[in-house]
């Protein structure tokens, strides 16, 4: 197995929202290859709680290793973060200071072939990021429909050839199935327009992060959580999201706004009857991104943007 990398995108931004104070608890859902949390833990000077959750068993033994030193004050799990709630309650703490989510696919897990998140290296369609789970990114493209096939394409990759790629892997799954990342991408490159190929990146970026999204629930598991993160904070914590997708932005940006401004009564109403009160405010009016520099160091971060919520008790 190859080295864990995964560089930290928007590091200092990150950490530096979280306001880490010594004898704090915070938590990192994604945590990776501990880079973010590594800082983290670095701020707390040896006093508080650092809790780290991946469900990826890889990232878990390559955080371990690397966070070893700080052993009094990490907590690593193994899990989902919308378990956040169970796994904060089971560590004995009601309440966090602090929550990170960095959504972008590492780089170990796009680097190491047998993974199947790549379309750079020919591999087995794997792109489970809990290999616990059973259903492969090569069971999803031999069972889905193609009208599934089609919205999944071209919602969760936004692309303008959804419809021929969907026709074009039933087609060829219909000889025999399509077993590796390789396959994929000859259907892919058979679909889209040469002229279309040379612009916009490699062609088969966006159906693999569609195919990616979908396998693992990603948008769902944010969509879900949340709310539940925003609560789980304590007085003057903060929630900061690191996203890599225009649904993934929109799926924040949409949660903050609503929990800054719950009210849900019609706008001519003199006052609010409904009763659902602000849990605090929104730090990032427009999201953070990636300076040029970090841009030039790591291609991997141009798409990133951090937002950052604050809970507060009154608004």
């Amino acid at each position: 197995m190859i080295e864990f990398v995964h560089r930290s995108v928007l590091l200092d931004e990150t950490v530096d929202s979280l306001q880490v104070k010594p004898g704090g608890v915070y938590v990192d859902g994604t945590l990776g290859g501990g880079g973010h949390s590594f800082e983290i833990a670095k701020r707390l000077q040896g006093e508080g709680t650092l809790i780290g959750i991946d469900r990826d068993e890889d990232a878990i033994k390559a955080a371990g290793e690397r966070l070893s030193v700080y052993p009094d004050i990490v907590r690593i799990v193994r899990g989902n973060y919308s378990q956040m709630p169970e796994i904060v309650r089971d560590l004995g703490f009601s309440k966090v200071n602090g929550i990170m989510l960095d959504l972008g696919v590492s780089s170990y897990q796009l680097d190491t072939a047998e993974r199947g998140f790549s379309y750079m290296q020919d591999a087995p369609l794997d792109m489970r990021m809990d290999r616990r789970e059973t259903r492969t990114a090569g069971d999803l493209l031999n069972t889905a429909d193609e009208q599934e096939l089609f919205r999944i394409i071209r919602d969760y990759g936004e692309e303008r050839y959804a419809r021929r790629i969907a026709a074009n892997i039933v087609a060829k799954r219909a000889v025999k199935p399509i077993e590796t990342t390789g396959e994929l991408v000859e259907i892919i490159r058979a679909s889209i327009p040469l002229k279309a190929q040379k612009i916009g990146g490699h062609p088969a970026k966006r159906t693999f992060q569609a195919i990616r999204i979908e396998l693992n629930n990603e948008l769902g598991v944010l969509e879900d959580t949340l709310d539940a993160m925003i609560d789980l904070l304590a007085d003057g914590g903060r929630l900061s999201v690191i996203t890599f997708h225009s649904l993934e932005d929109r799926i924040v940006k949409t949660a903050f706004k609503r929990n800054e401004h719950p009210c849900t009564c019609p706008p001519e109403f003199p006052v609010c009857v409904c009763g659902k009160k602000p849990k605090g405010i929104v730090v990032t009016r427009k999201p953070v991104e990636p300076s040029e520099e970090e841009c030039v160091e790591n291609t991997r971060s141009r798409s990133a943007k951090l937002r950052v919520f604050e809970k507060r008790g009154e608004v």
